[in-house]
């Protein structure tokens, strides 16, 4: 076993994605169109720097979905270059 050292790295745009895609994640388990573990699992992923709790929970996400858990990395940098955009068209209009 690995062990990595947790380096907190505070960043408000990670915070506001992986809260983001922790509701998109519980919508998803109730709606039936939505693939709610998807969702959740990026949210733990991009929060896991913010948070102890979301840090502990990405260990055994890594060992039950290796696979998928390799792809993550690729899905956070497209989700938060969304979130990068959607911060300059927001401050475009101000």
């Amino acid at each position: 076993m690995v062990w990595r050292m947790f380096v907190r790295r505070r960043s408000l745009k990670r915070r506001i994605a992986g809260i983001g895609l922790l509701h998109v994640g519980v919508a998803g388990i109730i709606l039936p169109f939505l693939h709610g573990a998807i969702f959740l699992m990026l949210g733990v992923y991009v929060l896991r720097d913010q948070y102890n709790w979301a840090y502990r929970a990405v260990g055994p996400l890594e060992r039950r979905f290796p696979r998928m858990m390799g792809r993550m990395g690729s899905m956070e940098e497209k989700t938060m270059a969304w979130v990068d955009r959607q911060g300059a068209r927001f401050r475009r209009r101000t």
